[in-house]
């Protein structure tokens, strides 16, 4: 390998190709062990500056870099960025895929061959064919470099099996230095990498995961859609990436914020090669502010000023949460990172892992584990995120996190931690988070009970709190390595001297109870049914508080006048959203929060003559930005439903015709009638349910229920009455009476 060349060359050479003066971090370092041939394993987080540590030295060293990388979209993005730094030379990058012709192959096997070519970009999958081994084995090889390296390790958040032939063949082709580049690796990921690579001996250059610049929050899941206008509201002509997992809702959202008047465009898998790239381009040219995008957006794509990075759907480990928050502000400057979770979407998650090698699911369990701890916890969300990389935050506070900025009252927890390792240390083998909490908790199970630890001292002895509040405990000692966990054997639990040194002499620890999440909303529902049932769930506040007693006012007098209960004409959430958006048209008071088109038009009027009236005489400037238009349903179930019950049709044979449960229909049923939409089911009814229990029910609901609550209906009716007769019947009343 060359060893003339200097750091004066080295610096020249950066200013001559990318027309910098100063390398950034450990970049000058890399470089100069890279060019002595030596191997090299860099972790530095997006933004970094990971590329240039190989496309400087491909332009310095004789011979051609072959760079390995998963995606095709982030080879082209690269050739064409090297191919701008130096002009003239067409052939100086290539990349090596199953995109490209017969004829494009041709050229890339000429340049090749010619020397003219310094960087090579190919697809693991590529590599492996047998025609391109047979190339590359002509040609003089400068060195690897194995970009997004964590794809090697089973346990990096993006495993591709492809990764772990890489050694075997580029040992075939012929030997020559490694550098092996990623953002995200744990400790484990980052042992994973050097073994498979074959370079124990590697010099590992470490930067810090901490992103000063970055914000982290994490978000209640109630009405996501709404909040994301808002937000993009209020931070206009800003570039922004919203990741969802789904290709079904990147559609969605992208029209959704379309019909909004934010300028966004949607980027899967499913889309054409030719629409990607078009959409990925004018998100790089900012013809549009927005890319609603799967995971697959944004590996290697050099956009600096994006200024915030929202989740719709949570990540399935933080190591792909923290890449792809990483995507935001990479200059510097503000960069907004926001995630909306909800239970739901994590069960909906362990959902798609059934079906694969119980290995496999194990550790996606125990990533996943990781991502709730992480989203439920109090505390500073920088600590949280640099201890799951391996590395400790100086402060207890970071204030650039939701958590920091409106921290939750902290407690003393030594004697708390001291339980949960007295606990750890007195059992004979070792058992994962989950399973010491349920035994402090005192929360018995099938494995708890086979393991006869239901029967141990401390079995319960931490019974005052539950089961979530003993998993944040032992959480919290892990991060303060009192306890650490065994990661080969999925997660299982271990005390550390200083662990034990604690129990000696215990000082204390503050400790904050994790932040208390709604289920969030069903994402197989369309946009305006997950409105509508989530609203219950959100508490109000933030209104204008003199509108808000007046809509209360004419809400009673209203319900006096046509004997009802108040919330069957609005509901509280309902008059908080007044109090916030000002509506004064149907479609505008349709998109408060439980407001359907039929509950606007059936009793609107009166409120929206209050509203009118209050707004001018106040001189009120309304937030326009909180109207959301909405898009039409799309859910065939629904259009379905709707007309075979206009056909009078048994419900039974709906649900088969729809290949549903009727638990299934009823909810799909419910969801219809809570947004508005009037069903007659009396037909139904009056062939399956006793009439006397029909009118004590009705009766119920119009008389004595405080809200639509069917849990409330369910506990205030007792035993005497059938579930899904109480369903019926509430569903006949909203249909007659609320809507």
């Amino acid at each position: 390998m060359d060893t003339e060349i200097t750091s004066e060359a080295i610096h020249a050479k950066l200013k001559e190709f990318f027309g910098y003066d100063a390398f950034k971090g450990d970049q000058e370092r890399i470089i100069a062990h890279l060019v002595r041939g030596n191997n090299a394993f860099v972790l530095m987080p997006t933004g970094g500056g990971k590329s240039l540590c190989y496309q400087l030295p491909a332009l310095l060293m004789p011979g051609t870099a072959i760079v390995l990388s998963p995606l095709i979209a982030l080879m082209k993005n690269q050739v064409d960025a090297i191919r701008g730094f130096v002009s003239g030379n067409e052939g100086i990058a290539h990349f090596l895929n199953s995109s490209l012709n017969r004829a494009q192959i041709q050229a890339v096997r000429e340049d090749l061959l010619k020397g003219v070519t310094k960087l090579l970009y190919v697809a693991p999958e590529s590599l492996t064919k047998e025609e391109n081994i047979a190339l590359l084995k002509e040609i003089p090889i400068s060195f690897y470099a194995v970009d997004e390296a964590h794809c090697i390790s089973e346990w990096g958040h993006d495993f591709r099996p492809e990764y772990r032939r890489i050694k075997a063949i580029t040992d075939e082709i012929g030997k020559a230095p490694i550098i092996a580049l990623t953002a995200t690796a744990t400790p484990k990921v980052q042992s994973d990498i050097l073994k498979n690579l074959g370079m124990p001996d590697a010099k590992v250059f470490r930067s810090s995961f901490n992103r000063p610049n970055l914000y982290y929050e994490v978000r209640d899941k109630v009405e996501p859609e709404k909040d994301i206008i808002r937000f993009i509201r209020q931070n206009p002509g800003k570039s922004g990436i919203i990741y969802c997992l789904s290709r079904k809702k990147v559609e969605e959202m992208a029209q959704l914020l379309s019909i909004n008047g934010i300028k966004a465009l949607p980027y899967h898998a499913g889309l054409d090669a030719k629409t990607r790239a078009e959409n990925q381009d004018k998100f790089l040219m900012e013809e549009i502010d927005v890319i609603v995008a799967t995971i697959a957006f944004g590996m290697g794509i050099d956009k600096p000023d994006v200024r915030f990075v929202i989740h719709y759907d949570i990540p399935k480990s933080i190591e792909g949460y923290y890449q792809e928050t990483g995507r935001a502000g990479r200059d510097g400057k503000e960069g907004l990172c926001i995630t909306y979770y909800s239970y739901k979407d994590i069960q909906k998650l362990e959902k798609f892992m059934q079906g694969k090698p119980i290995s496999e699911q194990e550790i996606g369990k125990q990533l996943l584990n990781e991502t709730v701890a992480y989203a439920e916890s109090s505390q500073c969300r920088r600590i949280l995120l640099l201890d799951y990389f391996g590395e400790d935050y100086p402060s207890d506070n970071c204030g650039c996190c939701d958590n920091c900025l409106h921290p939750k009252p902290r407690f003393d927890g030594q004697k708390e931690i001291a339980k949960a390792i007295m606990l750890v240390d007195s059992l004979p083998e070792h058992f994962k988070l989950e399973h010491l909490a349920s035994i402090l908790a005192g929360e018995s199970n099938a494995l708890i009970k086979s393991y006869k630890h239901d029967k141990l001292p401390l079995f319960g002895k931490g019974s005052d709190h539950g089961k979530k509040f003993w998993c944040m405990v032992i959480h919290q000692a892990i991060i303060l390595h009192l306890l650490d966990k065994e990661i080969e054997t999925y997660g299982l639990i271990w005390a550390t001297d200083k662990g034990h040194d604690f129990l000696k002499n215990p000082y204390p620890v503050m400790l904050a109870e994790d932040r208390v999440f709604s289920e969030g909303t069903d994402d197989e529902d369309d946009d305006d049914n997950a409105a509508a049932t989530g609203a219950a769930a959100r508490g109000g506040g933030g209104g204008d508080e003199v509108l808000l007693s007046m809509l209360k006012d004419l809400r009673k007098d209203m319900a006096k006048r046509l004997k009802l209960q108040p919330w069957v004409i609005f509901g509280d959430p309902s008059l908080d959203d007044m109090s916030i958006m000002y509506p004064m048209t149907v479609d505008e008071l349709k998109n408060c929060q439980g407001v359907g088109e039929g509950k606007a038009r059936k009793y609107g009027k009166e409120f929206m003559a209050l509203i009118r009236k209050y707004v001018e005489e106040n001189e009120i400037t309304r937030p326009e930005d909180f109207v959301v238009k909405s898009i039409a349903s799309k859910s065939q179930n629904k259009i379905f439903i709707i007309q075979c019950i206009d056909r009078r049709m048994d419900l039974e044979d709906i649900a088969s015709a729809r290949n549903l449960d009727m638990e299934e229909l009823m909810t799909e049923i419910e969801n219809i009638v809570e947004f508005g939409t009037k069903l007659n089911l009396n037909y139904y009814i009056e062939e399956n349910i006793d009439e006397e229990d029909v009118e004590e029910i009705y009766e119920y609901f119009k008389e004595e229920a405080q809200s639509d609550s069917l849990e409330d209906a369910l506990k205030d009716l007792g035993a005497d009455y059938d579930e899904m007769d109480i369903r019926l019947v509430r569903v006949k009343f909203l249909s007659e009476v609320a809507n």
